[in-house]
């Protein structure tokens, strides 16, 4: 019997064009046997080095396919890509594909589509036995009070989900925990299958999915960079080490707050950096900040206002950027159907404005040291977790500090806040925005500090400081 595994990537046309000529072998020939394998776009090339390292192979393509010696035992027997595949059908079945290439990158798009559903398919199931395990970190700061009704709602993760909470804090903050976990009891949410509390740091994250990281309310105002890295390192090295040691491998980190939110989360990106591809800083607090100005001076309803752009440092120096902020349903003389909008910057006649009150009452509000109210901070986190796992609304523009690939100009290797959408489970840099071009000077200004903390060297990384830490846990 002949077994042949084909894997490749979901949205590969030429994966699409072997697959339909394996399955007509294996409908035709009674010995001929194919198992199939599909990977996301993000993850296939890691995936196939993998497999490759493991096998002893040299392959670089996709689709790769290898026969699996079912006779014999031991490894499988590399066949090749594509052209191999189908040289091997025509040599010794006398058949091959007469597939189009339009219809390839068809049936490539409806196999991404397929996996995509599988996928969730898979994880629907898993939470009906295991439930999501949610943790949230500093559990004794305002945001986390306000953010709890919201995640058991049911609004963030979906109403087929069950979520487990573990509220993390230090020993101090015990009897106010306690307290935190009745009153999450007595919302009786049917999404809520357990709520916790964990104040020994060795047990921190354990087969955690999802890590809410907030601004930890027992510290004392932090100001300046050098006292962040003295205070803040040694808490995300910590961290870092924790996720790594302790979470599930596919868990998701989201860092709020308002003190060096993209400083904090390039920590953890270096200090666990398997999952760094998975961290990601609040920007929506301060887009709702900018909509909340603008729409006093609209005399308009902020969730109006749509397509707000913060760029840069979200609790540092930003850049707000309006020339794509629209606004909807706006009283005027002119008027349209709920889709119809009207570019905010022809509706706002007082430049002056918008360059000095506005840009000045907003640095006010979000500079670094100055607290989100706590219900503006968990609304921040709970929308962009909901946009995370469940898209965010088609056409908009949302904010969001990753770790920069060196797009719009912007410098590598820093938390850069940037458009982006929320697709699929992941988001997606909106590279393709036009008259997005951000000046050199405003670039220099915004990335300045940023490249300065990453250059620091205002702390001995030494593990003694870091057991230090712990021990005063």
């Amino acid at each position: 019997m002949a077994k042949f595994v084909i894997a490749g990537r979901a949205d590969c046309p030429y994966y699409a064009k072997t697959e339909l000529l394996a399955d007509y072998l294996q409908k035709n020939l009674p010995d001929f046997r194919i198992h199939k394998i599909t990977q996301r776009p993000e993850v296939w090339e890691d995936w196939l080095k993998d497999v490759c390292e493991k096998n002893k192979w040299s392959h670089k393509n996709s689709p790769i396919i290898w026969r699996e010696l079912l006779d014999r035992g031991g490894k499988g027997l590399l066949l090749g890509g594509y052209n191999e595949f189908l040289e091997h059908a025509q040599l010794y079945y006398d058949v091959t594909s007469s597939m189009t290439t339009e219809l390839m990158m068809v049936i490539a798009q409806e196999n991404l589509g397929a996996h995509i559903q599988k996928e969730q398919e898979e994880e629907g199931l898993k939470t009906c036995i295991n439930p999501l395990q949610v943790w949230i970190t500093s559990a004794s700061a305002p945001a986390c009070y306000n953010l709890i009704p919201i995640l058991t709602s049911g609004e963030v993760f979906g109403m087929h989900t069950e979520i487990s909470i573990t509220l993390f804090d230090n020993k101090q903050a015990e009897e106010y925990l306690k307290s935190l976990v009745m009153e999450t009891q007595d919302l009786a949410s049917p999404v809520l299958r357990s709520v916790s509390i964990c104040t020994k740091v060795e047990e921190a994250f354990c087969q955690a999915h999802v890590i809410v990281v907030l601004d930890d309310s027992t510290d004392k105002e932090v100001f300046t960079l050098e006292d962040c890295l003295r205070s803040r390192v040694p808490l995300c090295r910590l961290y870092g080490y924790l996720i790594e040691k302790n979470a599930h491998e596919s868990v998701r980190v989201i860092v709020g707050g308002k003190t060096f939110v993209n400083l904090k989360t390039v920590l953890l990106m270096r200090y666990a950096p398997r999952i760094a591809h998975n961290i990601i800083a609040v920007a929506l607090g301060v887009e709702g900040e900018a909509k909340a100005i603008l729409a006093r001076k609209l005399k308009t309803t902020p969730s109006y206002i749509k397509d707000v752009i913060i760029w840069g440092n979200i609790s540092g120096n930003n850049y707000v950027d309006l020339r794509k902020t629209r606004v909807y349903r706006y009283e005027s003389a002119i008027w349209g159907p709920l889709h119809y909008s009207r570019p905010l910057l022809n509706l706002i006649f007082d430049s002056e404005w918008i360059k000095r009150e506005f840009v000045a009452t907003l640095k006010n509000l979000t500079a670094t040291g100055r607290q989100f109210g706590g219900i503006l901070a968990a609304h921040s986190i709970a929308t962009t977790l909901k946009y995370w796992y469940h898209g965010s609304p088609p056409g908009e523009i949302v904010s969001l500090g990753i770790l920069s690939e060196g797009q719009f100009g912007i410098p590598k290797g820093i938390v850069f806040s940037m458009p982006v959408k929320f697709e699929n489970g992941t988001w997606v840099v909106l590279t393709d925005l036009k008259d997005t071009e951000i000046s050199e000077q405003i670039m220099t200004r915004m990335t300045s500090d940023l490249i300065q903390a990453l250059k620091a060297k205002l702390w001995n990384p030494n593990r003694s400081n870091w057991m230090k830490y712990i021990i005063t846990w």
